[in-house]
């Protein structure tokens, strides 16, 4: 509830989620938690920023291929330093043509970066696990969606599936995209 409450005033990330523990910690101790304590949250803070990175299951086969048939975007939201970390970190940086990070995915922040690179969104297609941040704004703006479920998804990013379906599609794993991509999108594209 804190670090909801706190999106508005510290974004997405681990800096926000970090304040927000330092906040609880404070509430839920009626202000008796220690410095030594509060210390503590923040290397658990620190630990977070440099925690090794492992890759979903088909990430390391599936982007080099798509990066070789498509302009691929990262557009992913959160603090700027820990985004571009986690990228760098990632080894997939080279794959992508364009790497955008945003306070928030709304429909007007894909706007305005589909018209920085001259992108109609009729010819965009966003791959994610969040129907509220990678689903939801694409379909709203006239783009086409694939939606990768995955367990670990926060509650904040649930949604309803938009009901205009012919615009998105649900792989299981990110290893379906590039067949579904290859073998049924141009025609589901096509009929539309």
């Amino acid at each position: 509830e804190t670090e909801q409450r706190n999106l508005a005033y510290f974004g997405y990330g681990i800096k926000g989620f970090l304040l927000s523990m330092i906040e609880t910690a404070i509430q839920v101790t009626d202000g008796a938690i220690t410095s030594k304590e509060i210390a503590h949250i923040i290397e658990i803070g620190r630990a977070m920023v440099h925690a090794p990175l492992t890759l979903l299951p088909h990430v390391a086969e599936v982007i080099p291929t798509l990066s070789s048939r498509f302009k691929l975007l990262i557009i992913t939201k959160g603090d700027l330093f820990d985004q571009e970390s986690k990228i760098a970190r990632s080894g997939l940086a080279e794959f992508f043509h364009h790497i955008e990070v945003v306070s928030d995915k709304t429909p007007s922040a894909y706007e305005r970066i589909l018209r920085r690179y001259d992108i109609n969104p009729r010819e965009f297609i966003m791959v994610g696990n969040s129907l509220r941040s990678d689903i939801m704004p694409i379909i709203a703006i006239g783009g086409y969606a694939v939606h990768v479920p995955y367990h670990l998804t926060w509650q904040h990013e649930h949604g309803e599936l938009p009901a205009d379906e012919h615009r998105w599609h649900t792989c299981t794993h990110l290893g379906e995209v590039n067949t579904w991509l290859r073998h049924v999108a141009p025609q589901a594209f096509a009929q539309k």
